[in-house]
């Protein structure tokens, strides 16, 4: 089966959770667009806000990582029980903003309204711009730093 690539959207502070746990949750925890991931297929998760529900705006890719092996299960809370997918996440993401990224984004480009379908909670997305977006969290490595021209 071919890795297909999804943008989930939710605050900043249910993706920290959801990184801290490992887990992916997606629209409230309902179990629909977990069954449709696949093992190694990707993950970003985009954040409109800092909080639920009255956060600051924010617009970052706060999450990325691909979906681990295993089935979507339902979790054990006390006042409801919502459905989840083990993820293994890079924890040496960085979150990054979407504007810089709007042209070169196909899901954005040319769409001035780019922001409604995400009021879906979960996209497909493409290869392309999982890399934009992969790319853009990537922490710096030690090799990238600038180094000053020597004096003459």
């Amino acid at each position: 089966m071919a890795i297909r690539y999804w943008l989930a959207v939710a605050t900043r502070d249910h993706v920290l959770n959801a990184v801290d746990l490992g887990i992916a949750q997606v629209n409230h925890g309902q179990r629909g667009g977990l069954e449709v991931m696949g093992e190694s297929d990707g993950l970003v998760y985009y954040s409109s806000k800092t909080e639920y529900p009255d956060g600051e705006p924010l617009r970052e890719f706060t999450a990325i990582g691909r979906i681990a092996a295993g089935a979507p299960y339902q979790a054990l809370s006390l006042d409801w029980r919502p459905w989840r997918r083990r993820v293994d996440y890079d924890r040496d993401a960085e979150p990054a903003p979407i504007r810089p990224m709007l042209g070169m984004l196909e899901f954005t480009r040319n769409a001035p309204n780019w922001g409604y379908q995400l009021r879906r909670g979960l996209i497909e997305i493409s290869r392309h711009d999982f890399e934009v977006i992969r790319q853009a969290m990537a922490r710096p490595s030690a090799d990238d730093r600038r180094y000053p021209e020597p004096r003459r």
